[in-house]
C-alpha cells in the first residue's frame, strides 16, 4: 500500500476544491429557496391585508362613502412595505388612495381579476370588493419586494458563511500543500540520512577491521618481545645449571661442588622469581592475601630498602595517619615496593634521595615512591610498564620489575601511575583499595625447622613426569616418609579403591588422562574425607581453581623445606608451620 500516501497527498487538494464548489452550489440553492420562501410569505401576508381592506371598504362603496373608504386606506400606512393603496368602484374610477413619495396612482384602472404577482421589483395585489354576491369595485395594493435591508443582511450572512467556508478550505488546502512539501523534504532528508548512515556503518566496519589488524599486530609484537625476553633469561639460567652440572662431574673437590650447587640453587631461585613476575604481570598469580597496616609494613622495610640501595642514596619514609587497613599479598607488596626502589636506584647513578610516602586518598591507600634521578623521557613514559622493556644495559635488568608492579596493582584491585615532574626525578603512585576488615591479632608464628628424618607415614605420589617424580621421591625419602608412585590420576584412584592404605596423597594437578589432580582430589574426598590431599602445580589457573575448591596447595617449584612444612601440616605432625606470605630477600628488578 505504498501508493496510498502519494494518492492521498495528490487527492486532498482536489477534494478541497470539490468541497468548495459544493458549498457554493448549496449556498446558492439555499439562497434561492430562502428567497422564494420569503416571497411566498410576503405574497400571503399582502393578500391577507388586501382581503382585509376589501372587506373593510365594501360598506363604504355600497353607500358611496368616499371619506370612510379613505380612512380605511389611510390605515394601511402602518405597513412600511406598502408603497401605494387604492380603492376603485365598479366603473374602475378611483374612490380613495394612498401613495408614498415617488409613487403614482392612476385615476382610472384597467379591469383586472383577483391577482397576486411580482413585477419590476414590486408586489401587486388585486382583490375584488363584494357585498351580498355583487362586485362593488376593487382594492389594490402595491408593496415593495423583500426590503433592501433584509435582502442585504440575508445575502451578507450567506456570503459570510460561504466566505468562511471557502477560507477554511483554502487554509486546509494550503496546510496540506505545506505538509506535502515538508514530507517531500523529510523524505529527501531521510534518504540522505540513510545514505550517510550506510556510509558510516561501512566506515565503522572498515575501522574495526583496521583496529583488529592493529591489535593483532601489537599482540604479535608483544608476544615476540615476551618470548624473546623469556627465552633470553631462561637460556642464561639453563646455561648456569648446565655448566655447573658439567663442572660437578669433572670435580671431586667438595668446596667447589658446594659452590657450584649454590650457583645452581641461585639460578633456580632466579627462574622461580622470573616466573612469579610473569604471572604477576599477567594477573594470574593466586594471591595469598592478608589484612595489614601498610604504614607499619613500609616502616618495617626500611632496613631492606637501605641495604638494597647504595650508601649515597638517602631513604626517607613518611607515613600520614590515620590509615585504613588494606588486604593484599604481603610478599607481592614488598616485591613491588622493592622493584620501585631498585628502579629509582638505577636512575640515580650519582646518588640522591628516595622518598616513600604513605597517605590515605579517598577509598584507597597510596604508596608514593619519589626519586631525585634523571626522570623519564616523555616518549618512554607510556612504555615503562611493558614486560621486558628496559633502558638499562644488557645484564643490568630484565625489564620485568615495573611490569610486576603493574600486575600486582591490577590483581589487587588498585592501580599504579607514574609522572616525571618538571623539576626532575620520577614519582610512582601505587594506590590500593582500603578494606573494612579488622587487623588480625598479632600472633607469634613458630616456624619449625624442617626435621629431616622425622617424618612418619606412607605417601601416594601422583606425578606423570619421571624426572620430577624422581626428585620429589628423593625429598620424601630424605624426610623419612615412605611412598608409592602413580603416573596418572586414574591409576592413583584405582590404587585407593583397591584397598591400598596411605597417610597422605601428594598429587600434581595437570596430568594426562581423564582424571586430573583436582578431579582425583574430589574423588578421594568423597571416598575418605579424612585422607589429606596436597595438590602441586606451577600453572596459575590450576592453582586458583585448587584454592577455590578448598584443597591444600604447594606451588612449584618448591624446595625441601617447603615440602617438609606442607607434609607436617597436612599429617598433623609436631612441626606446625603457619602459612605466611614470603617477601623477597633481595632486589629482583
Amino acid at each position: 500500500m505504498s501508493w496510498f500516501p502519494a494518492l492521498r497527498a495528490r487527492g486532498l487538494p482536489l477534494v478541497a476544491l470539490a468541497c468548495l464548489a459544493v458549498l457554493l452550489i448549496v449556498g446558492a440553492f439555499v439562497s434561492i429557496a430562502h428567497d422564494r420562501t420569503m416571497k411566498l410569505e410576503l405574497a400571503r401576508e399582502a393578500g391577507a391585508q388586501a382581503d382585509l381592506l376589501a372587506s373593510a371598504v365594501s360598506g363604504a362603496l355600497a353607500f358611496d362613502d368616499a371619506e370612510a373608504a379613505q380612512d380605511y386606506v389611510n390605515a394601511v400606512q402602518v405597513n412600511p412595505n406598502v408603497l401605494a393603496a387604492a380603492i376603485y368602484d365598479e366603473e374602475n374610477r378611483l374612490v380613495a388612495s394612498y401613495a408614498r413619495a415617488g409613487e403614482t396612482i392612476p385615476s382610472t384602472a384597467t379591469p383586472r381579476p383577483e391577482t397576486t404577482e411580482f413585477q419590476d421589483g414590486r408586489l401587486y395585489v388585486v382583490r375584488p370588493v363584494t357585498e351580498g354576491g355583487q362586485t362593488l369595485g376593487t382594492a389594490r395594493l402595491r408593496l415593495m419586494d423583500t426590503p433592501a435591508s433584509q435582502r442585504f443582511s440575508r445575502y451578507a450572512g450567506m456570503m459570510l458563511v460561504l466566505a468562511l467556508a471557502a477560507l477554511l478550505i483554502a487554509v486546509l488546502a494550503l496546510t496540506q500543500s505545506a505538509l506535502r512539501r515538508a514530507n517531500r523534504s523529510l523524505s529527501v532528508r531521510a534518504a540522505e540520512l540513510a545514505d550517510a548512515n550506510a556510509r558510516l556503518q561501512q566506515e565503522m566496519a572498515e575501522r574495526e577491521k583496521a583496529e583488529e589488524a592493529l591489535r593483532q599486530s601489537q599482540k604479535m609484537e608483544a608476544i615476540g618481545r615476551l618470548t624473546g625476553g623469556v627465552a633470553h633469561d631462561f637460556n642464561n639460567l639453563l646455561m648456569v645449571v648446565s655448566s655447573a652440572v658439567d663442572l660437578m662431574q669433572r670435580s671431586d673437590d667438595p668446596a667447589r661442588r658446594s659452590a657450584l650447587m649454590d650457583g645452581m640453587r641461585q639460578a633456580v631461585e632466579r627462574g622461580s622469581g622470573l616466573t612469579r613476575q610473569l604471572l604477576a604481570f599477567s594477573r594470574q598469580t593466586p594471591l595469598r592475601t592478608a589484612v595489614i597496616d601498610v604504614g607499619e609494613q613500609v616502616e618495617a622495610m626500611r632496613i631492606l630498602l637501605e641495604r638494597s640501595l647504595r650508601e649515597d642514596i638517602a631513604v626517607e619514609i613518611d607515613v600520614h595517619r590515620p590509615l585504613r587497613p588494606i588486604e593484599v599479598d604481603v610478599g607481592e607488596l614488598e616485591l613491588a615496593i622493592l622493584n620501585l626502589a631498585v628502579n629509582a636506584r638505577d636512575a640515580m647513578p650519582e646518588g640522591g634521595r628516595l622518598s616513600v610516602s604513605v597517605r590515605p586518598q579517598g577509598e584507597t591507600v597510596c604508596i608514593e615512591v619519589r626519586d631525585t634521578g634523571s626522570g623519564i623521557p616523555p616518549d618512554l613514559i607510556g612504555r615503562i610498564f611493558e614486560p621486558f622493556f628496559t633502558t638499562k644495559e644488557v645484564g643490568k635488568g630484565t625489564g620485568l620489575g615495573l611490569s610486576q608492579v603493574y600486575g600486582f596493582a591490577r590483581s589487587s584491585g588498585g592501580n599504579v601511575t607514574v609522572a616525571s615532574p618538571a623539576d626532575g626525578g620520577a614519582l610512582f603512585s601505587l594506590c590500593l583499595p582500603a578494606t573494612d576488615k579488622p587487623l588480625p591479632a598479632m600472633v607469634e608464628a613458630t616456624l619449625a625447622t624442617p626435621a629431616t628424618g622425622a617424618g612418619a607415614g606412607h605417601i601416594l605420589l601422583v606425578e606423570d613426569d619421571d624426572a620430577v617424580a624422581a626428585g620429589v621421591a628423593e625429598m620424601i625419602a630424605d624426610l623419612g616418609y615412605s611412598h608409592e608412585r602413580a603416573p596418572t590420576g586414574d591409576a592413583a584412584l584405582e590404587m585407593v579403591r583397591g584397598g591400598r592404605r596411605f597417610d597422605l596423597v601428594l598429587s600434581d594437578m595437570v596430568m594426562p588422562g581423564a582424571l586430573n589432580g583436582l578431579g582425583l582430589a574430589t574423588e578421594l574426598r568423597s571416598l575418605d574425607p579424612t585422607l589429606p590431599v596436597i595438590l602441586t602445580t606451577g600453572f596459575s589457573e590450576a592453582a586458583a581453581t585448587a584454592n577455590r575448591a578448598g584443597f591444600r596447595l604447594l606451588s612449584k617449584p618448591y624446595g625441601l623445606d617447603d615440602l617438609a612444612a606442607a607434609l607436617s601440616a597436612a599429617t598433623g605432625g609436631h612441626a606446625k608451620v603457619m602459612e605466611q606470605p614470603t617477601g623477597p630477600r633481595g632486589p629482583q628488578a
